[in-house]
């Protein structure tokens, strides 16, 4: 009764959403702290005063949103870690100030990056070659990679658990392949500098997409979104899901030149007009003009990421530096699983993967302060 694709699907597996407790969730990598006051006001008021356009289909291209994404981007130099922050004005830091503005017709909206990731995969990738990707990043590419019927080529990363840029193009080369990591990559948290994205551009096959995942660039040093205006193929996916607190409301975008963004609305066009509904535009608009705010949260939680790294170190736990909103880590001698156990029975949910290679590593999500608290209490005992 089922269709025969069906068989090979791996679906994606989230971190656990707990309904049996009130858990300290640091285990999805969300943003501790609440959206701006104006996002509830400006939700509110959609709900209220503009509650016919619930009843109506929203603006299929988003041009508002897009405009506003793009604006934001321009003016934080899509970082919010370093971005300057003047009362309610960004203005970004100089390795990070763009050549050229972010213009609308440069971003394509999904909900959620998930969602923008799938069009990109049926967009680029085609299933006569393999597509080149790290052994360990992102779990949803070869999700996806199942989905579409899209072999993989992965490429293990070195030994200090950076990318191997060199093994990666020596893949894409062979197979005449496109690309795709996250970067700061997930779940090791390490990210290449754009200087080594870009000569890995310059290098990956002629006429091939490389996709650059974005999703945790706000917690890290640089963007790549200045190696737009020299490369054609690439492609920067990001969310709102994570700097800009937005898990719960579901928002992504991409961000390529007009030509590869116009092939995105042609996928998306032939599966779903509408996946960015009113009260997401609504939300989105407003986050994108409180920029300021979600850069000091991202700043605060920069400085708690390096707070708790420095914490667990001075307890005998092996720490990757991390450029994101989480920290990757593991103490010789105890099990992953054992590590995760623990800390629930604590109180706190945080990420354990078993999968072979990382499964004495837990990856946890940077809280508040008083989280963190808690959490380095039932740590320090370990």
């Amino acid at each position: 009764m089922l269709a025969t694709r069906l068989q090979g699907l791996h679906p994606y597996v989230p971190g656990e959403q707990p309904t049996d407790r009130d858990y300290i969730k640091l285990n999805a990598n969300e943003n501790p702290y609440p959206p701006h006051e104006s996002v509830g006001e400006a939700v509110s008021r959609a709900a209220t005063s503009q509650l016919p356009k619930l009843g109506l289909y929203p603006d299929p291209d988003v041009n508002e949103l897009r405009a506003a994404i793009a604006d934001m981007l321009t003016k934080t130099g899509g970082c919010f870690g370093n971005t300057h922050i003047d009362g309610t004005n960004c203005t970004p830091d100089a390795r990070n100030t763009l050549p050229f503005p972010i213009t609308a017709d440069m971003i394509f909206c999904g909900n959620g990056s998930d969602e923008v990731l799938s069009f990109v995969f049926y967009t680029f990738f085609d299933g006569d070659r393999p597509l080149v990707q790290p052994r360990f990043s992102y779990s949803f590419y070869p999700v996806y990679c199942g989905f579409y019927k899209i072999p993989m080529a992965p490429v293990a990363l070195k030994d200090d658990w950076t990318l191997d840029t060199d093994a990666l193009i020596a893949e894409a080369q062979k197979s005449d392949s496109c690309i795709i990591f996250a970067n700061p990559n997930a779940p090791t948290g390490l990210a290449l500098s754009r200087a080594q994205v870009a000569d890995l551009l310059r290098r990956a096959p002629k006429g091939r997409i490389v996709v650059v995942d974005e999703a945790y660039c706000d917690f890290g040093e640089e963007s790549c979104l200045p190696l737009l205006g020299e490369f054609d193929n690439l492609v920067i996916v990001r969310t709102f899901s994570k700097s800009l607190s937005f898990a719960g409301m579901r928002l992504g975008y991409a961000v390529a030149r007009p030509e590869l963004v116009n092939a995105l609305f042609t996928v998306k066009n032939s599966f779903n007009h509408f996946p960015v509904d009113f009260i997401a535009k609504t939300a989105a608009v407003a986050s994108c003009k409180a920029a300021w705010y979600y850069a000091r949260n991202a700043q605060r939680i920069i400085q708690d990421r390096d707070d708790f790294s420095s914490f667990l170190r001075g307890h005998g736990w092996s720490v990757i530096d991390s450029k994101t909103n989480f920290v990757f880590a593991r103490k010789e001698g105890l099990e992953g699983e054992y590590i995760y156990q623990s800390v629930k029975k604590a109180g706190l949910l945080i990420r354990h993967f078993n999968t072979p290679g990382i499964e004495d590593f837990v990856r946890i999500s940077i809280g508040t302060p008083e989280q963190m608290s808690i959490l380095k209490k039932a740590m320090e005992v370990l």
